[in-house]
C-alpha cells in the first residue's frame, strides 16, 4: 500500500468516526442542539391527521409530527405502519423517513418530508382524534 492510499484510508476512517460520533441517537445534541432523534422501533402509535401528516408516538409522552412529500392514500384506513429511516437505525428531526404501509393495491411506501418532535404545550393542542 502506497504512502498516499493509506493517508486517504486513514482520512476516511476519522471522517466517518467523526460523522457516526455526531449522529448518535443517543446523544441528539452532539452536532445541533436542536435535533432529537428516536429509533424507529421505538414508535408505540400512530394516526393519521390527513393524507400528507402523521403523528407517531415514541415512548409515553414523546410525539413526533412527519409531513410528508405528496399525499399517501389511503393511510387514514390503516391499523398499522412501518418507518423505515434513511442511513441508520433513528429517525431525527429535519431529516427524512419513509412510511411503508398498505394501499388497495399492495405495498406503499411514502417519503416523509420532515419530522418534527412537538413540544407537550403542542401535543395538549392537538385535537384528541390527531393524538396517537
Amino acid at each position: 500500500m502506497t504512502t498516499a492510499s493509506v493517508w486517504v484510508a486513514a482520512s476516511a476512517a476519522l471522517l466517518l468516526v467523526a460523522a457516526c460520533a455526531s449522529n448518535d441517537p443517543n446523544n441528539p445534541s452532539a452536532s445541533n442542539p436542536s435535533r432529537q432523534c428516536f429509533f424507529a422501533n421505538s414508535a408505540n402509535g400512530f394516526t393519521a391527521v390527513d393524507t400528507q401528516t402523521v403523528n407517531v408516538r415514541v415512548g409515553a409522552r414523546d410525539v413526533y409530527r412527519l409531513d410528508l412529500m405528496g399525499t399517501c392514500p389511503d393511510i387514514n384506513w390503516n391499523h398499522q405502519i412501518a418507518l423505515v429511516s434513511r442511513g441508520s437505525s433513528s429517525i431525527c428531526t429535519g431529516t427524512g423517513a419513509t412510511i411503508v404501509t398498505r394501499g388497495p393495491t399492495g405495498q406503499q411506501r411514502c417519503p416523509v418530508r420532515m419530522v418534527t418532535k412537538l413540544t407537550p404545550e403542542e401535543v395538549e393542542a392537538l385535537r384528541p382524534r390527531d393524538r396517537p
